[in-house]
C-alpha cells in the first residue's frame, strides 16, 4: 500500500473522529446554555509531565454558549479563521507538520504525533484537524476548554482580577497619610489654597503631555482592579463567567505549558521523549505557535491598532501604549519595551549635555593655543622616526606641523568640558537606575507583579528529565512539592568547572584577537610611514586607527555567533531549575564574553597604548616590534575613533540585520507555504486562513529577547564607561534607540509569529549588570581623564610653569630631546636627513646635555615633573572616585526605591483584598445556612443577610451584589486613578 495513501487515510480518520466530537459538542451546547458538571480534578503531580483526565470527551469540549457576544463576536466578524469550524471555540494554538518531507510520513513520526496528540486530548485540549485535499501542510488547531484553563490557572498560580468593587473602596485605597495632616487646625485651608495653584500648574502640564501620550480614544486608560491568586475553591471572588476572563495571552501560556510537558512515546526508557520543543527539533512538527488577532493591515483588531499607533515612525513623539502591549504580548516583552522607552527618554538629557559640550569645544577650537602652535608653524620641530627600520625604505624624520589635523581633532574631545561631562554622566547613571527602580515599581504594581516569586515557577521540563534517574528528593519550601536534588559532585561541580574552563578559553581567544589587531596596527603604521605620499604619511596614525577599528568590528560580529551557541550549551549543562534561572545564567556568561569581545581593544587604547614604549634608542619591544605610540595630542582621539566605529557601526549593522533577516526568512517561509499548498487558488480558505498566514512568519525563539537586551546593555556600556572620550555617544545612542524601539515593535508585530506570553517580575539580572557598569564607569572615566587625556598635564603647566597661566609653550614642554648620534647601528637612519642632530619625542625625560652643553649623566631619565604629574594624576583619580561615590550614595539614600504613596497603596490594597475575601466567605457561609433554613421554612432566614464590616447598626442593610460599602464620611474621596505614563 502506498505510504501517501496511508497517511491520507489516517488524516481522514482523525478528521472524522474530530468531526463527530464537534457535532456532539454542538448538540450538547444546544441543549443547555449553562455549565454542566463540576470539574474538580486537580493535577496531582507535574514531575512526570503527564496527567490522565477522568472527564469524558463530551464534557470537556463544551463551550459557554452557542452564540458569541462582545469582543469575541467582533473578533469572529473580523476574521472567522481564528475559531474552530463551529464558530464558537477560539483557536489557542496551532501545530503544523509537512507531508512533503519523507521523514514526516514514516510510521515512527506518525506514532509520535498520534501519541502526543492523544495525550493532549486526555489532558483536556480540544483538537481540530484542517483537511484540505492536495495540501502537504497539515494544520492542527488546539483549544483549551474552561475546565483546563481553570485547572492550570490554579497550578500556575496565576493572579486574576477580582470582581469589581464599589468606587468608594477604590478611593479609600488611594488615601494616604494626608488624611491625618488635614486634621491639624488651619492645615485644611492651606491645603485648599495651595492645591488650587498646584492643580492649575498640573493641568497646564497635563495639556502639554497630552500631545505625547497615546490617543485616549484609541487606547482608553485601563482601570486598576484588585487581584488574587486564582483558586477553584474561591471562584466566587472572580468573574469567571466573563468571556474575556482568560485573555488570549493567558490561554496561549497555559497551552504552551501543557505542550512542553506531554510525552510522545509510550516507552519510559527515553527520559526526554516529551515536549513540543523536542518534536520541533526532530522535525516531527514544523511549527507550533499561537495566532495573531487577525491581519495587521485590516482594521478591527488590536494587532492592526498597534501597528498604526505604536510601530509607525510618525508616532515617535508619543509614549508607548504599554498596557495594551502587555495584553497582546505578555509581561516579559512589555517590560522590555518599558525599559527601552525609559532608557531612551533619559538619554535625551545626557545627549543635550554632551552635544553642548561638543559645541563648546568646536566653537573654542580657534582659541586653542597648542593646536594653533602646531598648525600655524610658529613652533615646528623635527620629530624622531615612528619606526626603526633601516635601509632604503626606512622611516624618516618628520615635522610636527604634519599632525595638525590630529591635534585639532584631539582638542574636540580633550578639553575642560571632559571632566564636567564625565562627572555628569556618573551622576546620570546613578539617577537612571534609581528612577528606573521607582518607575518599574509602579509598572509591576500596575501589572500585578509585586507578589511574584521565582520559586513559584515550575521546574523546566529539561531539568526534570535530566534528573529523572535521581532518587534523592526534597520538598520545595514554597510550592511544597517534591523535587529532585541535584548531586553536587557528580553534576553541578563538573558543569561549573566546564563552564569556567571554556569561558576562560573564549576570553583568551578574544584577547588573542586584540593582540592580532595590535600587530596589524604596528605593521600598517610602519608601512604608511615610509610611503612616498606626504598626505598619507601625515595621517598614517588616523588611517591605522580607523582600519584597525573596522577589522575589530568584523571580528566582534563573527565571535558573537560563536559565543552565543557555546554559552547556550554550557547553561544547559548546569541544569538551572527554572526558566528564569536559565536566562540569568545564560545572561551572565554571554555578557562576560561580549564584554571582553567589545571592550578589550578599547581598554588597550585607553590604558596601555603609549604608556610603556621607552624612548628613542631604547624602545620596549613586543614580538620584536616597537610598541605603539600616541600622537602629539594623546591617545584620546584614537580612543574616540575606536568607540565611534565600534558603537555606531555595530548599531547600524545590527539594525539592518534585525530587519533584513526576518524579511528574508519570511520570504522563504512564504515560498514553503505556497509549495505546501500545491495548486490551490490563493483566494481559497486555506490561503486566507490566519493559521496559514502566521505560518509564513518567522518563529520567535525563547532567547530572542535576550539579544535585544544584550545589544542595549552593551550600548549602555559605551555610553557610560568611556563617555569621557566620546561625549557624542549618548546622542548616537538616542538616535539609534528612537528607531530601534519602533523597528523592534514592527518586527515582532509583523514579521514574527505571536510569542507565548510569559510572566516576569523585573528585567532580571540585567539590572545587576547595569548597576555594575555604572560603578565601573566612575573608575574608568576617572582613569581616562587622569592618564589618557592631557587634562592633568595642562592643568599643572598652567598653574606651575606658565608665566601668564595659559598654554603658551605647552607643546614644547611635553616634548623631550634626543641626540640622533645615540641611535644604535640597526636603528640609524640613512636617508637624506643625516644632518639632523637632534629630534624630539613626546615624553618628560632629561635631555642628553646640560645647560652648559656638558653631557648629562642622567640623560633620558624621567624628570621630576613626570613624577609630580603622576602624583597629581593619582590624586585626581582618588578625589574623583570618592566625591562621585559619596554623592551617588547620598542620591541613593534620598531617593527611595518605591514611592511612599505607592508603598502605602500596596499595603492598603492587600488589606482590602483580605477584607473582600473575608466578606465573600461570610456571604457564602451565611447564604448556605439561609438556604438550608429556607428549605425547612424557617422564617428567621432573613435575619442572616450578610452585613459589611464597615456598616453600623443604624445603616440600612443593602444586599445589592456590591461586595461591601463604606461611609463617605469615614473615607476621604482621594482619587486613585494615578496614571503611569507609558514611556
Amino acid at each position: 500500500m502506498d505510504r501517501g495513501d496511508s497517511r491520507k487515510g489516517y488524516v481522514r480518520a482523525k478528521n472524522d473522529q474530530t468531526g463527530s466530537v464537534r457535532k456532539r459538542s454542538i448538540e450538547l451546547e444546544r441543549m443547555t446554555n449553562r455549565r454542566e458538571g463540576q470539574y474538580n480534578t486537580a493535577l496531582d503531580s507535574m514531575e512526570d509531565g503527564t496527567h490522565e483526565s477522568l472527564v469524558s470527551e463530551e464534557k470537556f469540549i463544551q463551550s459557554n454558549s452557542t452564540k458569541l457576544t462582545g469582543a469575541k463576536k467582533e473578533l469572529y466578524d473580523h476574521n472567522p479563521t481564528l475559531f474552530f469550524e463551529d464558530g464558537v471555540r477560539k483557536i489557542d494554538f496551532v501545530l503544523v507538520w509537512d507531508e512533503s518531507i519523507p521523514s514526516n510520513i514514516s510510521e515512527l513520526a506518525d506514532s509520535k504525533r498520534e501519541i502526543f496528540e492523544s495525550n493532549l486530548e486526555k489532558e483536556g485540549l480540544q483538537i481540530e484537524y484542517v483537511d484540505t485535499p492536495g495540501v502537504a501542510l497539515h494544520f492542527i488547531k488546539l483549544h483549551a476548554s474552561d475546565e483546563v484553563l481553570r485547572r492550570y490557572a490554579e497550578i500556575l498560580k496565576l493572579r486574576m482580577p477580582m470582581k469589581k468593587v464599589e468606587q468608594d473602596v477604590i478611593n479609600c485605597v488611594g488615601s494616604t497619610s494626608m488624611e491625618f495632616l488635614l486634621k491639624i487646625p488651619g492645615m485644611l485651608q492651606f491645603h485648599n489654597a495651595t492645591n488650587e495653584i498646584v492643580s492649575e500648574v498640573k493641568s497646564s502640564f497635563d495639556r502639554i503631555l497630552d500631545n505625547f501620550r497615546p490617543d485616549p480614544l484609541l487606547f482608553p486608560v485601563k482601570s486598576q482592579r484588585f487581584s488574587a491568586v486564582y483558586s477553584r475553591d474561591k471562584e466566587y471572588l472572580f468573574n469567571v463567567d466573563d468571556e474575556n476572563f482568560f485573555t488570549s495571552s493567558i490561554r496561549s501560556r497555559i497551552v504552551d505549558f501543557i505542550l512542553k510537558r506531554k510525552r510522545f512515546k509510550e516507552e519510559i526508557d527515553d527520559e526526554f521523549a516529551f515536549g513540543i520543543e523536542r518534536l520541533l527539533t526532530e522535525g516531527i512538527y514544523a511549527a507550533a505557535y499561537p495566532l495573531h488577532d487577525g491581519s495587521d493591515h485590516v482594521e478591527g483588531n488590536l494587532r492592526s491598532l498597534l501597528r498604526t499607533e505604536w510601530t509607525a515612525l510618525n508616532k515617535l513623539h508619543r509614549y508607548q501604549p504599554l498596557d495594551y502591549v502587555k495584553d497582546y504580548f505578555g509581561v516579559k516583552i512589555a517590560l522590555y519595551f518599558a525599559w527601552l522607552g525609559f532608557y531612551t527618554h533619559t538619554l535625551l538629557f545626557a545627549s543635550i549635555v554632551g552635544l553642548l559640550c561638543f559645541l563648546f569645544s568646536f566653537l573654542s577650537l580657534p582659541t586653542n593655543i597648542p593646536s594653533n602652535d602646531i598648525c600655524s608653524g610658529r613652533f615646528n620641530v623635527v620629530m624622531c622616526p615612528i619606526c626603526d627600520y633601516s635601509g632604503d625604505n626606512s622611516c624618516d624624520f618628520w615635522y610636527l606641523f604634519e599632525t595638525c589635523l590630529h591635534s585639532r581633532a584631539a582638542y574636540l574631545f580633550d578639553n575642560g568640558t571632559t571632566v564636567f561631562f564625565a562627572v555628569f554622566m556618573s551622576f546620570w547613571a546613578v539617577l537612571f537606575l534609581e528612577m528606573w527602580k521607582r518607575y518599574s515599581a509602579e509598572i509591576t504594581h500596575r501589572w500585578d507583579l509585586t507578589g511574584f516569586d521565582h520559586q513559584e515557577e515550575h521546574p523546566r521540563p529539561q531539568y526534570l528529565a535530566r534528573l529523572a534517574h535521581v532518587t534523592a528528593k526534597r520538598v520545595n519550601v514554597v510550592t511544597q512539592t517534591l523535587e529532585p536534588r541535584v548531586p553536587f559532585w557528580r553534576i553541578k561541580f563538573p558543569a561549573a568547572l566546564l563552564s569556567i574552563s571554556l569561558i576562560l578559553l573564549l576570553v583568551s581567544m578574544a584577547m588573542a584577537t586584540v593582540i592580532g589587531v595590535i600587530l596589524y596596527r604596528m605593521s600598517l603604521l610602519a608601512s604608511l610611514s615610509i610611503h612616498n605620499d606626504q598626505n598619507i604619511t601625515a595621517n598614517a596614525m588616523l588611517i591605522t586607527t580607523a582600519t584597525a577599528a573596522f577589522i575589530n568590528l568584523c571580528c566582534i560580529l563573527l565571535f558573537n555567533r560563536v559565543y552565543e551557541r557555546i554559552a547556550l550549551w554550557l547553561t544547559e549543562q548546569e541544569l538551572p531549575r527554572t526558566q528564569s534561572e536559565f536566562e540569568d545564567s545564560l545572561t551572565l556568561k554571554m555578557y562576560l564574553l561580549q564584554f571582553v569581545n567589545h571592550y578589550a581593544s578599547i581598554f588597550y587604547i585607553a590604558f596601555f597604548k603609549g604608556k610603556f614604549i621607552g624612548y628613542p634608542g631604547k624602545y620596549n619591544r613586543f614580538f620584536g616590534f616597537r610598541q605603539e605610540e600616541c600622537g602629539t595630542g594623546g591617545c584620546l582621539v584614537e580612543l574616540c575613533i575606536q568607540l565611534a566605529i565600534i558603537m555606531v557601526g555595530k548599531q547600524a549593522m545590527n539594525t539592518c540585520m534585525e530587519m533584513v533577516l526576518p524579511m528574508v526568512f519570511k520570504w522563504f517561509n512564504k515560498i514553503r507555504v505556497q509549495t505546501g499548498m500545491g495548486k490551490q487558488p490563493k483566494e481559497s480558505q486555506a490561503y486566507r486562513a490566519q493559521w496559514a498566514k502566521d505560518y509564513q512568519l518567522v518563529a520567535w525563539g525563547s532567547e530572542a529577547l535576550f539579544a535585544e537586551y544584550l545589544e542595549m546593555v552593551l550600548q549602555y556600556g559605551f555610553v557610560t564607561i568611556f563617555v569621557a572620550a566620546f561625549p557624542l555617544a549618548p546622542l548616537f545612542a538616542l538616535l539609534n534607540n528612537v528607531l530601534e524601539m519602533r523597528l523592534d515593535a514592527r518586527k515582532i508585530l509583523t514579521l514574527h509569529r505571536r510569542p507565548v506570553a510569559q510572566r516576569v517580575k523585573d528585567i532580571g539580572v540585567w539590572y545587576t549588570i547595569l548597576d555594575c557598569l555604572g560603578k565601573l564607569s566612575v573608575a574608568t572615566n576617572g582613569l581616562i581623564i587622569a592618564f589618557t587625556s592631557d587634562f592633568i598635564p595642562r592643568l599643572i603647566y598652567t598653574l606651575k610653569y606658565s608665566p601668564d597661566h595659559t598654554l603658551d609653550g605647552y607643546v614644547n614642554y611635553t616634548l623631550s630631546y634626543f641626540n640622533t648620534a645615540h641611535f644604535n647601528h640597526t636603528q640609524q637612519v640613512f636617508n637624506a636627513t643625516d644632518s639632523v642632530e637632534v629630534c624630539r619625542y613626546r615624553d618628560l625625560r632629561e635631555p642628553p646635555w646640560l645647560r652648559n652643553n656638558e653631557p648629562n649623566p642622567n640623560k633620558y631619565e624621567l624628570t621630576a615633573d613626570f613624577w609630580y604629574i603622576l602624583a597629581a594624576r593619582l590624586t585626581f583619580v582618588l578625589v574623583f572616585q570618592n566625591v562621585v561615590a559619596l554623592v551617588t550614595m547620598v542620591i541613593r539614600w534620598i531617593i527611595p526605591d518605591v514611592p511612599r504613596k505607592l508603598s502605602e497603596r500596596i499595603r492598603q490594597e492587600a488589606y482590602f483584598t483580605n477584607e473582600i475575601i473575608i466578606k465573600q466567605e461570610m456571604i457564602r457561609a451565611r447564604g448556605s445556612v439561609r438556604g438550608a433554613q429556607a428549605a425547612r421554612g424557617d422564617s428567621t432566614a432573613r435575619l442572616l443577610r450578610p452585613r459589611s464590616c464597615f456598616e453600623t447598626q443604624n445603616q440600612p442593610i443593602n444586599d445589592d451584589g456590591v461586595l461591601f460599602k463604606r461611609s463617605k464620611s469615614s473615607c476621604p474621596r482621594i482619587s486613585s486613578s494615578k496614571k503611569v505614563d507609558a514611556v
